[in-house]
């Protein structure tokens, strides 16, 4: 009968209430009556009754007229109720007139009982049917706990009671002056009392609203309910839903930054802005993944231009669009200019520096991928030393006033040619800033960063989807991670503390084991490990042995002459380097075994050159390989 009822037309549920208000205004009128005299049947006169009669359709037209009847029961809001009053009290105004006009001679008090028994007649079978729909919809909805029970908590409690996705069922607050009250309709609980509630509703997510929580308290709260076998999702930031970027109840899952509990350190903004504010500024690599936000943290700083470089077209394109639509937002005046275009065309890049007179480089442009470029030697070499190079030589010809080299802590005593040919881009740099005065190089060195191509959150989170197995390559491999953000905006600022050939180190915080991150986000996923100690776990992790050219441990630092910075997250570190004319000869000795496609000889080299290079068994460049084979 309800369902039937909800699902009718608009006109058939009007005329519906329409009927049931022409009953419960006599009732209302009777149970006044009964309630000033105190009997069950008062005496109802021929004249009474048509005042009661008259003052019931009138009312049902002021009903209609107030537009109490285009009201949705089921979705029925406080202001629907305060319009349900002031039809009760204009019904009640018209009662006392039609009994004055009809000589009813109604008792004054009666009237006024009138107003709350027509209130209860009118109102209460609104607000049961809005109170059923509710928990019939609500039913089908998925159970879950709030944790935070401040005012961002129960916005989204507020938020959750319209949406047909989540069904909250109890806060979890720290806070034990909250614990034992309601809030919101819902209990607030500890967190010891999880599990009983969560057995009780069948839940299976926790939903966080911690509003300004830092990395480091987000990190221990999410550590503390990671044994609760309890996926673990987050909310939007306030500032986010004020201003229209995100809504409430877009929960997501948990960040990865969230996991490791680092807070970032407040920018210096004079060292933001000191090699960009009012210059041209240039960033090669520009869609990649660390290119691309350098441009977002560049475009922050009103460059007077901001020159975009980068070798894939849609890339190039996508990155060009999000930068124009936040030149739009900012109202900024800084020109976008994108150019497609290869870091190994000196010669290009020459006449782009000079053309828009480039005063500061961000090079980002290289091949990161460590088992791509073993796999493919001499391209690696050729982008990563070769463009390096190129781009430099241009833009001391163009008289560029600072080169920032984007570097990489696999540029320490590397085990692959990916790390071996980014230190030697890093000693080029070094000798070519002790060879000339008018360009200033510096390079910034730093881990891995969350979210990049190839990174192992996004990847873990995909496996973990698809029911797994995650795929980890060693049970002690660790890595430092940093969000890329944080890593643009440091790489920005140690390039404005270079003063010529500076090998600048971030400090990544505290090394993070593969494992352990796998197992972390199995867990907050709501599932379980499956091991042989527990076959009917959720997810395995499975070890595929290390890739070609992978370590276990990463380092920042080549030797131990460190120095810190006026930045507490930025060291510099003083490294051996060679002249330039014996850099000059190295290169011109690379680029010949490279232009020959003689792989052997490029690593043999390699491993000739100051970088520390500590090559793996075996060689497996696809080409070369292949050529052997072929012979």
């Amino acid at each position: 009968m309800i369902r039937y009822l909800l699902n009718a037309s608009r006109p058939t549920k009007r005329l519906l209430t329409a009927c049931y208000d022409f009953i419960a205004i006599p009732t209302a009128v009777y149970l006044a009556l009964a309630l000033r005299y105190g009997v069950w049947n008062p005496q109802i006169s021929h004249e009474t009754a048509i005042a009661v009669l008259a003052t019931t359709i009138i009312s049902l037209g002021v009903f209609v007229k107030i537009g109490l009847y285009r009201a949705v029961v089921r979705f029925m809001t406080g202001k629907a109720f305060t319009t349900l009053a002031v039809g009760i009290s204009i019904s009640g105004i018209l009662l006392t007139s039609t009994s004055f006009l009809a000589h009813a001679n109604l008792p004054r008090s009666s009237i006024i009982i009138y107003f709350f028994t027509a209130f209860a007649l009118l109102g209460t079978p609104r607000l049961f049917i809005r109170s059923l729909v509710s928990q019939m919809s609500k039913a089908q909805c998925e159970p879950v706990l709030i944790y935070g029970a401040g005012n961002q908590g129960v916005a989204l409690a507020h938020a959750l009671a319209g949406s047909d996705l989540y069904r909250p069922c109890a806060f979890i607050d720290d806070d034990r002056l909250k614990q034992g009250t309601t809030i919101h309709g819902l209990r607030v609980i500890s967190k010891e009392q999880i599990e009983d509630l969560t057995d009780h509703y069948d839940i299976s997510k926790v939903l966080l609203a911690l509003g300004k929580t830092s990395f480091g308290q987000r990190k221990n709260l999410i550590e503390s309910l990671s044994s609760s076998n309890l996926e673990i999702l987050t909310t939007p930031a306030v500032n986010d839903i004020i201003s229209g970027k995100a809504r409430i109840e877009e929960v997501r899952e948990v960040e990865i930054d969230d996991l490791l509990g680092r807070d970032c350190v407040s920018p210096n903004t004079e060292l933001l802005s000191n090699n960009i504010t009012d210059k041209v500024v240039l960033v090669t690599g520009a869609g990649g993944s660390i290119g691309s936000e350098l441009c977002r943290q560049v475009l922050i700083q009103k460059p007077q231009k901001l020159i975009l470089v980068e070798l894939n077209e849609y890339s190039l394109y996508a990155i060009e669009q999000e930068l124009q639509n936040t030149v739009l937002s900012l109202e900024s005046d800084t020109e976008i200019v994108s150019i497609l275009g290869s870091v190994q065309k000196q010669n290009r890049l020459e006449t782009i520096f000079k053309a828009f007179n480039v005063q500061t480089i961000y090079h980002a442009a290289a091949y990161k991928h460590v088992p791509m470029v073993e796999h493919n030697v001499v391209e690696g070499v050729r982008n990563n030393v070769f463009g390096t190079w190129y781009c430099a030589e241009a833009a001391i010809s163009a008289g560029v006033e600072k080169f920032v080299l984007v570097s990489t802590d696999k540029a320490v005593r590397p085990t692959n040619v990916m790390g071996a040919s980014k230190r030697v881009a890093e000693l080029v740099l070094q000798a070519l800033n002790e060879r000339q005065n008018d360009t200033l190089f510096c390079m910034v060195r730093f881990g891995n960063v969350l979210g990049s191509s190839g990174s192992v959150v996004p990847l873990f989170r995909r496996q973990i989807n698809e029911g797994g197995p995650i795929t980890v390559t060693h049970p002690d491999i660790i890595r430092y991670f940093m969000t890329i953000p944080e890593a643009s905006q440091l790489v920005i600022q140690a390039g404005a503390m270079g003063k010529g050939g500076d090998v600048f180190v971030l400090d990544m915080g505290e090394p993070v084991k593969i494992t352990a991150l796998a197992k972390k986000m199995i867990r907050l996923s709501g599932l379980t490990e499956k091991t042989d100690k527990n076959p009917d776990g959720d997810i395995e992790i499975k070890f595929t042995g290390l890739r070609p050219g992978e370590k276990l441990y990463e380092e920042l630092l080549v030797g131990d002459n460190v120095a810190g910075t006026e930045h507490p997250r930025i060291m510099t570190a003083n490294e051996v380097h060679l002249s330039w004319p014996a850099t000059h000869n190295f290169l011109n000795r690379l680029d010949k075994a490279c232009h020959d496609f003689k792989v052997e000889d490029v690593i043999s080299l390699l491993l000739e050159a100051p970088a520390a290079y500590n090559k793996q068994e075996g060689c497996p460049d696809w080409v070369m390989n292949a050529s052997k084979v072929s012979r």
